[in-house]
């Protein structure tokens, strides 16, 4: 794949905009239309409970946080919208926990996953479950409480429109939940050593190496200025963004064992401590404490709380919605 990705990155430089997004949403829809996201955990009969059950163990042994992250309990009756549901493994946990969800996705494999599951444990209708485009979602404004998306809006070409759309059908006084990749991650850096430096071409970037070799094309990372810069143009205030390290970081199976040590080390210095407690994420990621960075130029300045290990793959986000 990596070949055939950078051959096709190379051309999509010398096209219109507008022409290269749309080819390259056509390669991440064909992607994950292949398989859902943490389906390849699953050994069981496709669409079968079992298969549900090894999906859902695997995803939250690898980021235990999660719940932790999304508080699906605190949204019981409250309007949810997720935008890139895939196999459907958090869907189903709004459904659990009694809001009232809608959700989207770009994907035929990801809609039939989702609503197969949510007939197998019998789970109440959603809302609204449809193919759709994160970057032109299909709600009128302000419909929302809550807008969650783990994971989905590095894929898609234009982030920062998703990320408005997303804001945008978001109510006055709502929350936004969002996962993005970290390009200064471990996992970005073992990237480059394996596909970049021990061939013989050190020049490439991070930024090469997650959209070459991470997932689908075109996969981007953001850096904490990234983020700044993103989430500055936004109506949105009460910034906080927690990085956290996942098994993929811990182990950065790099193809050469000697340099997963150094792997390991710079986790640790950077703040990773074994036996973690995930049930202490929400108290500490909603405890203030001095690390609050002033972003944007310009504009009014959006204040964001920084914690967790900063070298982690997964930046979670959160942030509210301006009132009106």
């Amino acid at each position: 794949m990596s070949a055939r990705v950078s051959t096709v990155g190379f051309f999509f430089q010398f096209m219109p905009r507008q022409q290269s997004e749309a080819m390259l949403k056509e390669k991440v829809h064909d992607f994950w239309n292949q398989q859902s996201c943490d389906t390849q955990a699953a050994q069981s009969e496709k669409f079968s409970k079992t298969y549900y059950e090894e999906i859902e163990q695997f995803r939250y042994y690898d980021q235990p946080f999660i719940h932790s992250f999304a508080q699906f309990t605190r949204y019981s009756g409250k309007k949810v919208l997720e935008v890139g549901f895939g196999a459907g493994t958090d869907f189903i946990q709004w459904l659990r926990a009694g809001a009232r969800v809608s959700g989207i996705d770009l994907t035929e494999e990801a809609l039939q996953n989702t609503m197969r599951r949510i007939s197998a444990y019998d789970l109440p209708r959603p809302e609204r479950l449809e193919l759709s485009d994160a970057e032109n979602l299909p709600f009128p404004d302000n419909s929302f409480d809550l807008g969650y998306s783990f994971g989905v809006l590095h894929h898609t070409p234009d982030t920062g429109k998703a990320l408005r759309e997303l804001v945008r059908v978001v109510s006055p006084g709502g929350e936004l939940k969002v996962m993005l990749y970290n390009r200064h991650s471990v996992w970005a850096l073992q990237l480059w050593v394996k596909h970049a430096l021990l061939r013989g071409r050190p020049w490439r970037s991070f930024r090469w190496a997650l959209a070459n070799y991470m997932e689908s094309a075109g996969t981007k990372g953001f850096t904490r200025k990234d983020l700044l810069d993103l989430f500055s143009s936004l109506p949105v205030h009460e910034l906080r963004i927690r990085t956290e390290v996942t098994s993929a970081d811990s182990l950065a199976s790099s193809g050469f064992p000697p340099l997963n040590w150094i792997y390991r080390i710079l986790l640790y210095l950077a703040g990773e401590r074994r036996r973690w407690d995930p049930l202490k994420y929400a108290e500490r990621f909603n405890t203030p404490t001095p690390r609050l960075v002033k972003a944007g130029r310009g504009v009014e300045p959006t204040p964001a709380l920084f914690t967790g290990n900063r070298l982690g793959l997964y930046h979670c986000i959160t942030a509210r919605k301006d009132a009106g």
